[in-house]
């Protein structure tokens, strides 16, 4: 048994996991597992740079995070950082305040690298499992890319594009600086646009349609899934391994893209980050399981940072 800390710093949100790893059989003890919306990337697809309070926002969940690792006593940590983080021009700034704050350099891995990470922590746990046909399609949706992955007990085709919650919406929602509220139908047809062309460029290395299983992974996913069940509060528990209708994903995307700030924020299960790019984020999901022909997708809740975690192991 080995005493691991895993730390995903994405676009938007920045989590970490300490658990148990037991290699010889298989299974991932949670210890801690939170998530700080952090909003590494504000700005990034259209100055190039990290903005210099995005970086303290991800500094200060770093030291909060180093309480928690030190406290329970991992004996090993990885910090992983994804696509804000490949894009920025300053990434040395960043670099250097992960190692100053938490002991260890971050990994800027490549996207091919951040699906193998997720199609691990995704699919360990479905081995076997009579209801659920193989070859497995894992979808990442993150803030800044999306990861797609095939395969079964291990990773046949892997490709990421630059399709994400946040990329999309500060692309195609913003205008003067604010997201518009609800957007207009250009705007959502001209998001449309630039998914379905990320999906056309996934499938040239991808084979999408050879798929039996859906497996999406990450907040976009999660939340659509809380909204599905209208639970009261985000409840892992019950999000995990849920499945969602292609209808009921898109009649959620639908009315998430209609609504208004205030309606989308009094959802009880939506974290107040996601408010404003749930709308995007929900859109590249329905995207994909229309273009893959996917009925239904398995929700899960364990995704790159378990990968990351089990890395470590």
């Amino acid at each position: 048994m080995t005493r691991v800390a895993a730390v995903d710093c994405g676009t938007n949100s920045i989590r970490l996991l300490v658990a148990d790893a037991d290699p010889e059989t298989g299974e991932l003890t949670d210890l801690d597992r939170r998530m700080t919306i952090v909003r590494l990337g504000q700005g990034v697809d259209r100055t190039g740079r990290l903005a210099p309070e995005a970086l303290e926002r991800t500094f200060a969940a770093c030291r909060a995070y180093a309480e928690v690792v030190e406290a329970h006593g991992a004996e090993r940590l990885r910090f992983v950082a994804t696509s804000a983080s490949r894009d920025a021009e300053n990434r040395d700034d960043f670099v250097r305040g992960v190692v100053d704050i938490l002991g260890v350099e971050p990994e800027v891995i490549s996207g091919d690298q951040e699906a193998e990470f997720s199609f691990t922590g995704a699919t360990k746990e479905l081995t076997g499992r009579a209801d659920l046909d193989t070859p497995y399609l894992v979808v990442d949706i993150g803030g800044g890319s999306t990861e797609f992955v095939v395969g079964d007990g291990r990773v046949r085709a892997a490709r990421s594009v630059d399709v994400g919650c946040v990329r999309m919406t500060e692309r195609h929602l913003v205008h003067d600086g604010a997201v518009t509220d609800p957007p207009t139908e250009a705007q959502i047809a001209a998001m449309r646009a630039d998914i379905e062309a990320a999906l056309d460029l996934a499938g040239r290395t991808v084979p999408l349609g050879e798929a039996r299983t859906l497996v999406g992974l990450a907040g976009s996913v999660t939340t659509v899934s809380a909204i599905a069940q209208e639970l009261p509060e985000y409840d892992s528990a019950a999000i995990h391994h849920s499945r969602v209708s292609r209808d009921r994903v898109r009649e959620i995307t639908d009315w998430l893209l209609r609504s208004t700030h205030a309606e989308r924020a009094a959802v009880p299960s939506m974290h107040p980050g996601r408010v404003d790019v749930i709308g995007a984020g929900a859109l590249v999901l329905l995207s994909i399981m229309e273009r893959t022909g996917a009925e239904e997708v398995v929700v899960s809740e364990h995704d790159i940072l378990d990968g990351i975690a089990w890395s470590l192991a």
